[in-house]
């Protein structure tokens, strides 16, 4: 998995009931672009994410 800062973590519900927890990342802390994520979620929960395999990587949009 590789993501970079303003890139969105998606990690998705396993479970019925559980919706899919979709945030920020504001800080990358593994070398060239791995985990360890600090995430700002988007009910404002702050976090230290090591992501899974329900995870994924929404990439920013970046310039024109």
């Amino acid at each position: 998995m590789y993501a970079t800062i303003g890139d969105r973590l998606v990690v998705h519900g396993t479970t019925v009931g559980h919706p899919d927890r979709p945030g920020l990342i504001i800080e990358v802390r593994g070398p060239d672009g791995c985990p360890p994520y600090v995430v700002r979620f988007d009910d404002g929960h702050v976090g230290l994410v090591f992501p899974g395999p329900d995870a994924i990587v929404v990439p920013a949009q970046r310039g024109p």
